[in-house]
């Protein structure tokens, strides 16, 4: 299944450097493998590092079916707190107060399970059309809205009691600010806490273990050979099609259901290939998204 560059649909693991943005990634891989169609699957900050699912041709269809929870190793410092929550930002107050692991040990637990966060005022979420960032740049105050998120895991992997600089452990779900929690976790202790540096460890079934380095991809060949196929990494249901039922498909129309759970997302695959995506709905079905016309 090709695409105009001559690339396969896929993922690439990429390990992001620090002070790159997303974008800055997805821009550099567009002028090298000479294909527009690239995207990626959630805004990682430019000082962090990690794994960034970087989606190849029609992969740029299948972002919305991607598991979405997130790993992470989270460098806090203690001892002051900045506006932006990481060490990017204006020092907003000072702490006099030294903490000892079991504090921090202790205090990790009351971010366990789904809590509310409230996102830091230095992020891209839209308020009224406009990002909560330009109103903190411009010295405009605007109310921000708490999250629900949810903490599977977090907890205290290296702490140096003489610099204050902890290493924590975070298991999350999509949209949660790990900023914040260095934030909040500072203001619980009562001695200030901000980020000094962030590595995504995993994004749904990607790891860093598995990932490359940027600097690694520099042709087409290399893209190809590193490509994750989407069936790889997802947990939906794959359906093999028969030609007639390909051909159907290809032309958006339904196919008997053998047995599929309604409601459920199918890969529709035919040849080896995923033909496209479809929708159970009871004794059948719908082609939701095609990726190939026979």
């Amino acid at each position: 299944m090709g695409t105009d560059s001559g690339l396969p649909l896929g993922f690439l693991n990429i390990n992001k450097p620090k002070g790159m943005t997303s974008h800055d990634v997805v821009g550099k891989l567009r002028k090298i493998l000479g294909l527009k169609q690239i995207g990626h699957t959630g805004t990682l900050d430019p000082f962090a590092t990690g794994v960034l699912p970087i989606c190849i041709g029609k992969a740029t269809k299948l972002i919305e079916y991607l598991p979405d929870d997130k790993e992470y190793i989270a460098t806090v410092q203690f001892g002051k707190s900045t506006d932006t929550y990481d060490l990017d930002g204006e020092t907003v107050k000072v702490f006099e107060k030294n903490v000892k692991s079991d504090e921090i040990i202790c205090s990790l637990k009351n971010f366990e399970g789904d809590i509310s966060q409230l996102p830091p005022i230095y992020s891209a979420i839209k308020k009224n059309g406009k990002k909560l960032y330009e109103y903190a740049r411009a010295g405009e105050t605007v109310e921000i809205e708490p999250r629900q998120v949810k903490i599977s895991q977090i907890n205290l992997l290296d702490f140096d009691e003489a610099t204050q600089i902890a290493k924590i452990k975070v298991a999350c779900s999509a949209g949660t600010y790990i900023r914040s929690i260095a934030n909040d976790l500072g203001n619980m202790m009562e001695c200030g806490g901000y980020l000094i540096a962030l590595e995504r460890t995993k994004a749904g079934k990607f790891t860093i273990e598995d990932s490359h380095d940027l600097s690694e991809v520099s042709d087409k060949d290399f893209a190809v050979n590193s490509l994750i196929y989407p069936t790889d990494v997802m947990d939906n249901e794959v359906c093999d099609l028969s030609e007639s039922e390909a051909e159907r498909i290809s032309h958006g129309m339904p196919i008997k259901n053998r047995g599929y759970k309604s409601s459920n997302i199918v890969f529709l695959v035919y040849s080896g290939k995923i033909h496209g995506v479809g929708l159970v709905a009871d004794d059948k079905i719908l082609a939701k998204k095609v990726f190939e016309v026979l």
